[in-house]
């Protein structure tokens, strides 16, 4: 049954392809745009021009459904969140805050095992509304207790349907703007070495189509709660610019940091320890999730020739 969905980012990489597959599936989509990133939808959606941050903008926003879903691909922080509630709560018939494993970054490197989604107990983490969250200059470092914090305020204030996907760290083609698998590439093609913290210290991935697929499948289920979503396959910084030396079929250096670093100090997805997500609950839910070696090696070709 067609359904009428927000998207809020939904212009750029997992926002546009989730769309795209939104329209593909027969719904009607309304994404929420500052204007300006372009997108190719033309008049198969509707667009409201709103800032994530205006509470104003929002509420006017939301007097533009009544929303079945709202897929929030913006929410960064608790302040973000309370204009979420005071927005949306009672509006709309599923709220999906997307996530990311590096919320489990609060607990540390030292798991057992996969990361299953009780294993963090958001709704204890400390919430800050006073830090300032929407200086842009604090973006990078502010990043992860954001998305912590903005989860809490959500789980805390339980009025809005909740679900927030917390995706594995997300490798795409040349239209990924984060840069972080072209940065292997390219250290590989100039024969550069690769400082690394542990061989072993494996995280999980995931495609940006898997992404919106999996964000495009969770927003039409009715399960409430957090969700991990991550292929099978987990790679460390070491293996995987090992396997972009296999791709390329170019001799790649590396050499063990002593003592280890700062978590993402040395590059992209380098950490001190095992993160990897346990998918158990997405998977008892009826989602089946593909491995890294379905798709990797074609990901790294595309990074090559955009490189070339």
């Amino acid at each position: 049954m067609s359904k009428n969905i927000l998207v809020i980012g939904g212009t750029r990489f997992i926002g546009r392809l989730l769309v795209q597959r939104l329209l593909h599936a027969g719904h009607r989509v309304t994404i929420a745009t500052r204007g300006y990133a372009p997108d190719p939808f033309g008049e198969r959606i509707r667009r409201i021009r709103a800032d994530r941050r205006n509470e104003l903008a929002m509420r006017a926003l939301a007097k533009a459904g009544p929303f079945d879903v709202v897929v929030d691909q913006m929410c960064y922080s608790p302040l973000d969140a309370a204009i979420a509630v005071r927005t949306f709560a009672g509006q709309v018939g599923r709220y999906v805050m997307t996530s990311t494993i590096d919320a489990y970054r609060v607990l540390g490197f030292d798991a057992a095992g996969p990361l299953a989604e009780a294993a963090l107990a958001v709704e204890a983490q400390p919430i800050d509304t006073h830090y300032p969250w929407h200086d842009p200059r604090r973006a990078v470092e502010c990043y992860v207790a954001g998305k912590v914090q903005a989860e809490a305020y959500l789980v805390r204030d339980g009025s809005l349907p909740l679900v927030t996907p917390r995706l594995a760290h997300v490798l795409g083609g040349p239209e990924d703007f984060t840069g972080r698998l072209a940065h292997y590439v390219e250290l590989a093609r100039a024969g550069a070495t690769l400082s690394y913290a542990g061989e072993d210290a494996q995280v999980s991935f995931m495609t940006g189509y898997g992404a919106a697929e999996f964000l495009s499948w969770t927003a039409l289920q009715d399960f409430t709660g957090p969700v991990n979503a991550a292929c099978d396959g987990a790679l460390s910084a070491y293996q995987l610019y090992q396997r972009v030396g296999e791709v390329l079929d170019t001799p790649v250096r590396m050499r063990r940091a002593v003592p280890p670093p700062e978590p993402g100090r040395l590059s992209p997805f380098d950490v001190p320890g095992k993160m990897v997500l346990d998918t158990s609950r997405a998977k008892a839910l009826g989602y089946r999730f593909g491995h890294t070696d379905e798709w990797l090696d074609h990901t790294i070709r595309q990074h090559d020739l955009a490189f070339v």
